[in-house]
Parts: C-alpha cells; sequence; structure tokens
C-alpha cells in the first residue's frame, strides 16, 4: 500500500510539473494514471482531479472538465466541493467572440496546410507618446513679495484658540 502511494505521489508531482510548464497532453496522461491510484474521495483525490480539470482545459476537453467539475462539487471535502464549484462557474461561463482584428495569425511550422490557423490576442496599437518640453517660467519675473496672509491668519488663530481658553 505504500508503494502506490509513492507512486501517486511521483505522478502527481510530475503532472503538476507538466501542467505548469503548459505541457497539457502529458500532463493529462500523468494525472489520469495518478488518479487511478488513489482513493478518489480523499483530498488527495480531489486535488488531483481539480489539476485534471485545468489539464482537461488545456487540451481543449472542455466537455471533460465541466463532466469532472460537476461530480467534484459532491466531493466529501468541504474545500474541493468549494474550488469545484468556482471553477465550474467559470467553464461555464459563456466565451466571447473576439474581432480577428485583435488577433494575429501565427503560422505554423507543419507543412500540412489542412490545420486551421492559430491565432493569439494582438496587443492594442497604441500611439507614441509624444514628450513636449516644459515651458518653465522665469522666477525673476514674478512677484514674491509677501502678502501678509499667513501673518495675518496666524494671528487671527492665536486670538480664537486664547479667547477660548481664556472663556472656559
Amino acid at each position: 500500500m505504500d508503494s502506490k502511494l509513492e507512486q501517486f505521489k511521483l505522478k502527481y508531482q510530475q503532472g503538476q510539473a507538466l501542467l505548469d510548464r503548459g505541457q497539457y497532453r502529458s500532463s493529462v496522461k500523468i494525472l489520469e494514471e495518478a488518479k487511478s491510484l488513489i482513493n478518489l474521495s480523499s483530498k488527495l483525490g480531489g486535488d488531483i482531479q481539480l489539476s485534471l480539470v485545468t489539464a482537461y482545459q488545456g487540451v481543449d476537453r472542455l466537455d471533460d472538465a465541466i463532466a469532472l467539475c460537476e461530480d467534484l462539487t459532491r466531493h466529501p471535502n468541504l474545500e474541493i466541493r468549494q474550488q469545484s464549484q468556482r471553477i465550474l462557474y467559470i467553464l461555464k461561463a459563456p466565451q466571447l467572440k473576439r474581432p480577428e482584428a485583435w488577433m494575429t495569425k501565427i503560422p505554423t511550422t507543419k507543412s500540412d496546410d489542412s490545420q486551421t490557423p492559430r491565432y493569439v490576442q494582438a496587443k492594442p496599437a497604441t500611439k507614441p507618446i509624444k514628450k513636449t518640453s516644459l515651458d518653465l517660467e522665469d522666477i525673476t519675473q514674478m512677484d514674491t513679495k509677501d502678502n501678509g496672509f499667513i501673518g495675518l491668519a496666524l494671528g487671527l488663530f492665536i486670538i480664537i484658540i486664547g479667547g477660548l481658553i481664556w472663556l472656559s
């Protein structure tokens, strides 16, 4: 039984590493193998299945991801149920159609022309910022004479505070 747990941990770590690197097909294979080595009702069983949901998304198996996530909403572990409900909400959200003008076509390296072109979202075109020179005013041309307002305000403040203290 101990070797089965060790195999699970090894496969789970491998699957997570592949998932983190974006190698979704390999990750699905390894995570499915790990899933068969653990009790699916346990916390670890729920964790592996949540990772598998993400991997399914990466290989465009959205139906499988939704089905597994729906199963996980009835998992015995509360944390797994809550996470799966949040993920399921995202998975079932309507997909917005992006105009092709927002996408950039990336040619494939394969010679097979029957494949559909792949698109990635393009960065919005931005206009270069024009640097304007700062027109600084000549301080020698300015009237910098003190008009006495600060002194007057300070004097009134002291008189009011003094009067309040004297009256109390």
